[in-house]
């Protein structure tokens, strides 16, 4: 708003506050609201919308079947107790999986990030590795392990190990010289540096490649799943489609895609945790 003071030919800008200045908190809930509505409300119309073809006859409902079909098929087969070895099936594959590759890629990420000459000696070798198809290693891994969970869990952990690696390894390199200058200053140890400066400097991109690999994760067992597995629910997808037993087929995806979310949400509620100090992706006062 522009006003000019009387007498004078001066023109004076004042910003008077908004509703975000004046009620930071109800504008806050107000757009969070808003978020979530519109977070809700996106799946839902889609989820209607394909009711409606398929009750319309506007797509073919034994290729796509209604959602309220795949709902009744899902909850007949998990009352039946049939869902859920499947279910655990590829959950502890994921779990063990990634839990391998987390704890490998976060130390050699931590190690590479500190001394340069073993990563001068080490990332050649692993960039070479990493842009291989993390599938394409799956008959390396059933030639090692053999059939059984030892494939399935390798190559999940492969696949995590690469995600962490790079972001712990990137992250501990970006922490700013005047960091370890401040620390150097005080006399740290080469342990108290550690504990206190690169550690909460660098955790919460880790925790990023973290959250990141957590899906990449659940793609991963469920593609191998189809290959190399008599169960879980990469096998009960295409063992489905196989059989044009579409609406198993469906319930599958849905299983596959909640467990995926709920995985990454564990591992975003879990970094929070861990890092009270990093800023929010989804906090308060983001827009």
């Amino acid at each position: 708003m522009t006003t000019v003071a009387p007498g004078t030919r001066a023109s004076v800008l004042v910003r008077r506050p908004g509703p975000r200045e004046l009620h930071p908190v109800r504008t806050h809930r107000r757009r969070r609201t808003l978020e979530l509505s519109l977070a809700a409300a996106v799946p839902v119309l889609l989820v209607l919308l394909w009711q409606l073809a398929a009750v319309r006859g506007w797509i073919d409902d034994r290729v796509y079947p209604a959602p309220s079909t795949i709902l009744a098929d899902g909850w007949d087969r998990a009352a039946a107790g049939d869902l859920w070895p499947d279910v655990w099936a590829t959950l502890k594959r994921i779990l063990a999986g990634y839990a391998v590759g987390m704890a490998a890629g976060y130390l050699l990420g931590l190690l590479m990030g500190s001394m340069s000459l073993v990563r001068a000696a080490l990332e050649p070798l692993l960039d070479a590795l990493y842009v291989v198809p993390k599938l394409a290693l799956l008959p390396v891994f059933l030639n090692m392990f053999g059939l059984g969970e030892g494939p399935q869990v390798a190559l999940v952990a492969a696949t995590v190990f690469f995600f962490v690696w790079i972001s712990t390894m990137s992250a501990v390199m970006a922490v700013p010289d005047g960091h370890r200058d401040a620390g150097r200053v005080f006399g740290a140890s080469p342990w108290q540096m550690f504990r206190h400066v690169l550690l909460p400097a660098s955790l919460p991109a880790v925790l990023v490649g973290a959250r990141i690999a957590a899906g990449v994760a659940v793609l991963v067992i469920v593609a191998s799943e189809q290959i190399a597995a008599t169960d879980g629910l990469g096998h009960l997808i295409f063992d489905s489609r196989a059989l044009f037993q579409n609406d198993v087929m469906f319930v599958g995806i849905v299983c596959v895609a909640v467990l995926g979310v709920l995985f990454s949400e564990l591992v975003r509620f879990v970094g929070r945790l861990l890092t009270p100090w990093a800023p929010r992706d989804r906090g308060r006062g983001q827009s």
